[in-house]
């Protein structure tokens, strides 16, 4: 039987992937990073990131973060797997670019587990490229099991395939299907599909066409044109959203969402574990992992986050991902859920 066997975002938790902060280092030329950083400060993108590297310390400390992370899944009969570090300091090119590469922290934003299917996505980052390759033993295993393995056309991300003007609502064409995988959240038979600088319209079609009629997937659009949609909206269980109060409305929402209980996330609490500049947002804070349906796994200084998942009968483990927010990246996206006990249930008729 296939290994994977993931359709939601809550089903009890049987075996996961967790990422890893060794060599962090962040990648040089590369335009899809460079302009999704201009896009948000309002500013042309340069050449080179203009952000210092990363200390070790920070990155021990962030290994050690999720070490914790790691031991906590497996008290709770999680397996876990995680992947090989990537030299990020090796060239990688094609006719059209050349870049370093990125690190191996966020599985969520380079793979995508629909029921028993993985599926490499075409990201927005040139230095994620070959990302997947450190994950390689990992699926060919999956493979082995009956698990569908499936990549996405590489997208060519040219100079301009990045609309770097400052008065376009985006930062990506639609030159080639582009998405990162965490612009998607699933609930069983339905996928919704974030349209922002990290996945663009062909990118949606491209995923819609794959799935066929096997499943409904919903693009959202006009909700957030940042990149990653588990800032913005958690499912938390059937029928009970987490939203972020600031990117989320009546207006913008589909109505297949409006069928269930919304609760706005309250004021995210800033704590800063360095002086460097911050790549995410205050709003990773709401970036939880559900273990189950009564279980959370959310940052512990999001102290009003958790007071209000309990009110809504929802355990929390409290956890810290120091570093997140330089890293660009909070639980659910250091995390792939590989096996749920949950089947392709429809939650929306």
């Amino acid at each position: 039987m296939s290994e994977i066997n993931s359709y939601d975002e809550w089903s009890q938790l049987r075996e996961v992937i967790v990422g890893i902060a060794t060599n962090a280092k962040y990648p040089k030329n590369d335009l899809g990073m460079n302009a999704n950083i201009a896009f948000d400060e309002k500013r042309l993108p340069k050449t080179d990131v203009d952000v210092p590297n990363i200390p070790e310390y920070i990155i021990e400390e962030t290994n050690q973060d999720l070490e914790l992370f790691v031991s906590e899944l497996k008290k709770l009969e999680v397996r876990v797997k995680r992947p090989k570090p990537v030299d990020t300091s090796e060239v990688i090119k094609t006719s059209c670019w050349e870049t370093t590469q990125y690190f191996n922290y966020c599985p969520r934003d380079i793979l995508l587990v629909i029921g028993d299917m993985i599926i490499e996505s075409p990201c927005v980052y040139r230095s994620r490229c070959y990302e997947t390759l450190s994950y390689r033993e990992i699926l060919l295993d999956y493979m082995k099991s009956g698990s569908r393995w499936i990549a996405a056309p590489r997208p060519r991300l040219r100079d301009d395939d990045y609309i770097t003007t400052q008065k376009c609502p985006t930062v990506l064409s639609d030159s080639d299907p582009i998405f990162d995988a965490a612009n998607i959240i699933r609930a069983g038979r339905d996928i919704f599909f974030l349209i922002s600088n990290s996945g663009n319209e062909l990118g949606y079609e491209w995923l819609k066409n794959l799935l066929g009629d096997e499943y409904r997937v919903h693009p959202l659009r006009s909700v957030y044109s940042g990149t990653h949609i588990d800032t913005t909206i958690a499912f938390l269980r059937p029928g009970l959203i987490l939203a972020n109060p600031e990117r989320v409305n009546v207006e913008n929402l589909p109505a297949i969402l409006k069928k269930w209980d919304i609760v706005y996330a309250p004021k995210m609490r800033e704590i800063k574990y360095s002086d460097l500049p911050q790549l995410s947002s205050a709003w990773l804070g709401m970036n939880l992992f559900m273990i189950n349906p009564n279980l959370a796994v959310v940052d512990a200084d999001q102290i009003e986050l958790i007071k209000l998942l309990e009110r809504r009968q929802i355990n929390v483990l409290p956890l810290r991902l120091r570093h997140g927010r330089l890293l660009e990246g909070g639980f659910h996206c250091v995390t792939l859920d590989i096996n749920r006990e949950g089947e392709k249930e429809d939650y929306f008729n």
